[in-house]
């Protein structure tokens, strides 16, 4: 087995935030639907009473980590979609035959795209603040921030686990619709988990944005449907696990024949 080239995941982190660079509008595309939830529904919901609220905390400032969650997920699994685009234009196949383990080309994925998703996490976080959003205190914003970087990992992953499976970007929209929609929703990122439906708890505790979410609101606000100590140990397992599961996927698939 090839050692980890520290150059290599350098030089691939930094492709990906030049790229990103060079596209402001993924940016600014990226935040529309996340500004959509907090202009929306924070505002339209801010007064509203909903079963099992904490107390004390409105619906914007419950909704806030969600939000976070939300760009989290999507960013990460897009970050780690982006390797099929690669293999569509050639990039990957170039990167494939040269001698850099393929544990490397996984890292460098992994850092650009978490790096993605946490600045767009960020972004939201402020522009959150001008919407009236208060964080409990600067620990739990550096609590709250390593809740972002498990949550980020996890999904980078499992889009990389995704990516070694298929062959185009054709099956994308599947996985969308069937399985990371069902991740969102049934996180608590716009509601309370403890009013769903009991069918639906085993599928809430499988969910590793439940623990992301529920941990980075926990950090950020004060209240969590879990201790915040479960969240961590929870979702440093999970993410564990899925940054395992992509990279041997990832290893073991042909994408670069």
């Amino acid at each position: 087995m090839q050692p980890i080239r520290i150059q290599a995941v350098y030089m691939l982190w930094l492709r990906e935030m030049k790229r990103t660079w060079r596209a402001k509008s993924r940016i600014i595309g990226s935040l529309m639907m996340p500004l959509f939830f907090l202009l929306f529904m924070g505002t339209g919901f801010r007064r509203a009473s909903l079963p099992n609220m904490p107390a004390g905390v409105d619906y914007l400032t419950f909704l806030v980590p969600g939000v976070i969650g939300m760009t989290l997920l999507f960013s990460s699994v897009f970050g780690g979609m982006q390797v099929l685009w690669d293999k569509e234009f050639g990039f990957l196949k170039e990167i494939m035959v040269t001698p850099v383990s393929r544990l490397s080309i996984v890292l460098g994925r992994m850092a650009g795209g978490s790096t993605v998703a946490l600045v767009q996490a960020l972004l939201i976080l402020i522009l959150s603040m001008w919407r009236g959003f208060r964080v409990a205190g600067p620990g739990g914003l550096a609590v709250g921030f390593g809740f972002m970087v498990l949550t980020s990992f996890t999904f980078i992953g499992l889009g990389l686990a995704f990516a070694s499976r298929l062959k185009d970007m054709h099956g994308f929209q599947i996985i969308m619709n069937f399985v990371v929609f069902p991740l969102f929703f049934l996180s608590g990122a716009l509601y309370p988990v403890q009013g769903l439906p009991s069918v639906l708890k085993p599928l809430v505790y499988l969910d590793p944005l439940t623990y992301g979410v529920d941990g980075i609101r926990g950090a950020l606000v004060g209240a969590s449907a879990f201790p915040i100590g479960l969240d961590f140990a929870v979702l440093a397992g999970m993410c564990a696990g899925m940054v395992v599961l992509g990279a041997w996927l990832f290893e073991g698939s042909d994408v670069g024949q």
